[in-house]
């Protein structure tokens, strides 16, 4: 099967693609998206690190300058949100946010969410088990993301259930060639969370809280501060970076084991092996299949000259299956010692939100195992049709 992300099928294994393009045309155009394609694991680490290349052009050259038309009118609103966030823009504004956002951000305030994420965890896996199963993504996966995050922002719990079809909303825009519903849809999402979440953050600007708001809000580094847009679009993204991900690597993960039997075996022998299973997992069936990036100067990948103004197509389920750097990589191995996958990126658009993916998803397959010991799949789930954001639609299992 040739590289097509809007087959179903080449969405459901597109394994065997990434082994071809790797083999044959490791740097490939494409012309449906105009896009170079970067298939292997060297080039697309070295890229993400590379400042020959940016998230976005807009700081280094005008639309025109690049060749492309501008965004239409009715996005706007859309770019505004996701651009006061730092994942669509490059230094020095990328280098201020993140700084800022790092002094709330911390290791250190992540390690003491665990707690009460495995308190969130455990119960959403004993409400599963005492079901006797059902949709093990709407029932743990989807929950437990929007539960912490929620509850970091300070969001009322009433209105927490707004949270997840924003998410999948926006994120519609981060498809391929997206159609003109969902990139109104993804508009219309953005400007409905950033209203919301611009009421809130007035409010705790006022009236302080123990929550990840008030602590934006407040920040400063040397008399520096989040403009209230900023804070905004930080939010955003946090709730997008990290629920889509974990979700699918949920999802994606379980399915990966139960096609897996021996290895879930060993997972439920010995837990342990929580923490390296869990980077297997993403690396197995990467939840971002795909990260763009724009070339800011001429570049050489793989022997291949990429001009200044083309966007590269770095593919990360392809990198995390590449010979060259994993041992076996079409084999699940929860036990896998030496795995330098690429799922959170790399560089300066590193996921800052890693720490807390991490603590999410031990804490849920561990819930899982332990409520749910003989956790077996009802029926064969089915993908929903995204590709750069890739996971099911449903898992329905039984206990």
């Amino acid at each position: 099967m040739r590289f097509d992300p809007w087959n179903p099928e080449f969405v459901a294994h597109p394994y065997d693609a990434y082994r071809e393009l790797r083999d044959t045309a490791p740097v490939s155009f494409f012309e449906p998206t105009g896009q170079w394609l970067v298939a292997r694991h060297a080039d697309v680490n070295a890229l993400l690190r590379d400042r020959r290349l940016g998230r976005s052009y807009l700081h280094a050259a005008s639309h025109e300058e690049f060749g492309r038309q501008p965004e239409p009118e009715f996005q706007e609103p859309f770019w505004r949100v996701i651009r006061a966030g730092m994942l669509d823009v490059e230094p020095p504004v990328h280098t201020r946010l993140r700084r800022l956002v790092s002094k709330a951000f911390t290791p250190r305030m992540v390690e003491s969410l665990r707690p009460r994420v495995r308190k969130i965890a455990t119960g959403l896996a004993e409400g599963l088990a005492e079901r006797g199963g059902g949709d093990l993504l709407s029932l743990v996966a989807e929950p437990l993301p929007v539960t912490v995050i929620a509850e970091m922002l300070g969001v009322p719990e009433a209105d927490r259930h707004l949270l997840r079809p924003w998410s999948a909303d926006i994120c519609g825009m981060y498809e391929l060639n997206p159609s003109a519903e969902v990139q109104h849809t993804a508009v219309r999402a953005a400007g409905e969370f950033s209203g919301y979440l611009r009421e809130l953050a007035r409010h705790r600007r006022d009236h302080p809280g123990d929550d990840m708001i008030s602590a934006l809000a407040q920040v400063a580094d040397e008399g520096d501060r989040l403009t209230e847009d900023e804070l905004i679009g930080t939010c955003v993204l946090l709730l997008n970076a990290g629920h889509e991900a974990t979700v699918n690597v949920t999802g994606n993960g379980w399915w990966a084991l139960f096609r897996n039997p021996a290895q879930l075996e060993r997972l439920r022998a010995d837990p342990g092996l929580l923490p390296r299973a869990v980077e297997e997992l993403m690396r197995w069936d990467t939840p971002l299949q795909m990260f763009e990036r724009w070339v800011l100067e001429d570049v050489e990948i793989g022997g291949v000259t990429v001009p200044r103004g083309k966007e590269v197509a770095l593919l990360f389920g392809s990198a995390n299956r590449d010979p060259e750097v994993f041992e076996d990589p079409d084999r699940l191995d929860v036990a896998r010692h030496d795995n330098p996958h690429i799922s959170f990126g790399a560089g300066i658009h590193f996921c800052l939100g890693a720490p807390l993916a991490r603590v999410e998803l031990i804490e849920s397959f561990g819930a899982l195992l332990r409520a749910a010991p003989s956790l077996e799949l009802a029926e064969e789930p089915s993908w929903k049709p995204g590709y750069v954001i890739r996971g099911l639609r449903t898992l329905q299992v039984t206990v």
